[in-house]
């Protein structure tokens, strides 16, 4: 199914929708999708009878909301305090310099995404990593270069580019 044809099906689950329903929409295009297009905050504005500079404001203003679609490895940093304590700017800075993107972009083979959370609930394992879902504890630059040349040697391997 296109993106086009998911977005117009989340529509039509809110046929009578009102601006009231803005977020529960954003929230299932973006279920639906992985992230909120260009195209679908036009035809939610239009949907809506709203400007599409309003509804862009509503994504933007909450985090929950992204614009670019994840990549196949998702690493999510934790910034929080104990986390930034322990290191996580310096692990941060590396994922970006390694993977050539800024935190809330994906490389442009679709294999990376980098995003940053505010707290992982783990403080006492500081600093914390995502990578997929999978948490690594007393992560280190180092540390989560290997994971990283190890995804991107198994992709290899498995005919990625």
């Amino acid at each position: 199914m296109s993106a086009q044809s998911r977005v117009d099906k989340v529509l039509e689950k809110h046929n009578y929708a009102k601006r009231d329903k803005l977020i529960p929409i954003l929230q299932d295009i973006q279920e639906a999708d992985g992230f909120i297009s260009k195209a679908a905050v036009l035809k939610v504005a239009k949907h809506l009878g709203i400007p599409s500079s309003k509804v862009y404001g509503v994504a933007t203003f909450y985090n929950q909301f992204r614009f670019e679609a994840l990549g196949k490895t998702h690493v999510m940093v934790c910034r929080g305090t104990a986390c930034h304590v322990k290191g996580s700017a310096s692990v941060l800075q590396m994922a970006e310099e390694v993977l050539g993107i800024k935190a809330g972009q994906t490389t442009r083979d679709g294999l990376f995404s980098i995003e940053t959370v505010a707290c992982m609930g783990a403080c006492g394992l500081a600093p914390v990593v995502s990578v997929n879902g999978e948490f690594h504890a007393k992560i280190t630059s180092d540390k989560l270069r290997k994971i990283i040349d190890e995804i991107r040697n198994r992709e290899k391997s498995n005919g990625a580019k």
